[in-house]
C-alpha cells in the first residue's frame, strides 16, 4: 500500500512578497479562498500568516486571523489550519545597541500565541530558531519557547516545530527530551533560507536524523528547490509543504497562479514516487494517533 504523505500549503507568508506577484493573499478572504482552492488540490493543511489589507505588510492583527479562520471554518472546510507565532522575534540594533530598530519587532511569548489561544487551531508553528534573518536576527530564546510550549499545550493545539538548522533540531529534541510536547513530536525542517541550513539531500539527511524517535518530520526548500526538496522528502520517508510563502514560481519566470498550482505539482510528484496525498483525516491521524 502507498504511504500518505501530508502536504502543507504555506499560503503566503511574512515576506516583502506582495510587490514580487500579485497572486500573493493580501485580505482575510484571499486567504480563506487560497485556503479552500489549496485543499481542493490536495493539501491537508494550511500554513496562515495574516498581512494588514491595506499595505500588504506583515500583521499580528488577532482579528485578521479570526476572520481568515472563521471563514475557512464556515465553508466547512475539513483542510488543518496551522497558524504562525512566528512574527514578535524580529532584533535589529538601534543607535543604542541594547534598543530594538524595529518598531515591534519583538512580543511577549503571551502575545505571540494570543490569536492561537483565541482561535484555537489544528496546529501552530513554533520558531526553534535565533539565527541572522534577512538583515535582522530572529530571536527565540529557551525560556520563551518553553512558555510558548505550555500555552500551545494548553489549548489543545499541536506545535510544529520549525527546525532551520542542527542546533534548532538538538534543542527541539531536548525540549521533546523534557516532554514539552505531546507525542509524537511534529518537525518542519525549513531548508534554504539564507544562513540556515542548505536545501540540499546531505542538509535533509543530516537534520532526519535529529528528529527524535517515533516523530513526524516535513521538509521543504525555498524557491526554485521547493520542489527537488518536495521530491527528496518523500523519498526519504517524510512529508512536504509548499507555497507562495516559500516559492513564487511554478518555472524559471512564470508564476504561480496561486497557491493551488504549487499543490497540485507537489501531488503529482508523491504520486509519481508511488505514495499519495494525505487527506486532512489521514493527517489528523499521523499527527494525533490514537
Amino acid at each position: 500500500m502507498s504511504r500518505p504523505v501530508i502536504i502543507t500549503a504555506a499560503l503566503t507568508g511574512g515576506a516583502d512578497s506582495t510587490g514580487a506577484s500579485p497572486h500573493v493573499p493580501i485580505t482575510p478572504e484571499q486567504l480563506a479562498n487560497e485556503a479552500l482552492a489549496a485543499r481542493a488540490a490536495g493539501a491537508a493543511i494550511v500554513h496562515i500568516h495574516v498581512r494588514n489589507p491595506e499595505t500588504g505588510k506583515p500583521s499580528r492583527e488577532v482579528a485578521l486571523y479570526r476572520e481568515t479562520v472563521e471563514r475557512i471554518r464556515d465553508a466547512g472546510s475539513d483542510v488543518l489550519i496551522n497558524l504562525t507565532t512566528g512574527p514578535g522575534a524580529s532584533f535589529m540594533p538601534g543607535e543604542d545597541p541594547n534598543t530594538n530598530a524595529r518598531a515591534n519587532g519583538m512580543a511577549t511569548p503571551e502575545e505571540r500565541v494570543a490569536h492561537v489561544l483565541e482561535l484555537r487551531p489544528d496546529i501552530c508553528s513554533l520558531d526553534v530558531a535565533t539565527m541572522n534573518f534577512g538583515p535582522s536576527a530572529f530571536v527565540n530564546v529557551p525560556a520563551h519557547l518553553a512558555a510558548m510550549a505550555q500555552l500551545i499545550r494548553d489549548a489543545g493545539v499541536k506545535p510544529e516545530l520549525e527546525i532551520f538548522d542542527l542546533g534548532h533540531a538538538m534543542l527541539a529534541a531536548d525540549m521533546v527530551k523534557r516532554g514539552l510536547f505531546e507525542a509524537p513530536p511534529w518537525f518542519q525542517l525549513c531548508l534554504g533560507i539564507g544562513w540556515g541550513a542548505p536545501a540540499t539531500t546531505e542538509a535533509m539527511l543530516a537534520l532526519k536524523q535529529l528528529v527524535p524517535a517515533g516523530g513526524i518530520w516535513s521538509a521543504f526548500g525555498i524557491s526554485r528547490a521547493q520542489f527537488p526538496m518536495v521530491a527528496q522528502a518523500v523519498i526519504l520517508g517524510g512529508h512536504v509543504r509548499v507555497g507562495l510563502e516559500d516559492n513564487l514560481y511554478l518555472s524559471r519566470g512564470v508564476l504561480a497562479e496561486g497557491n493551488a498550482p504549487l499543490v497540485a505539482r507537489a501531488k503529482r510528484i508523491i504520486e509519481e514516487l508511488g505514495e499519495h496525498a494525505a487527506t486532512p483525516a489521514e493527517a489528523r491521524s499521523i499527527l494525533r494517533p490514537e
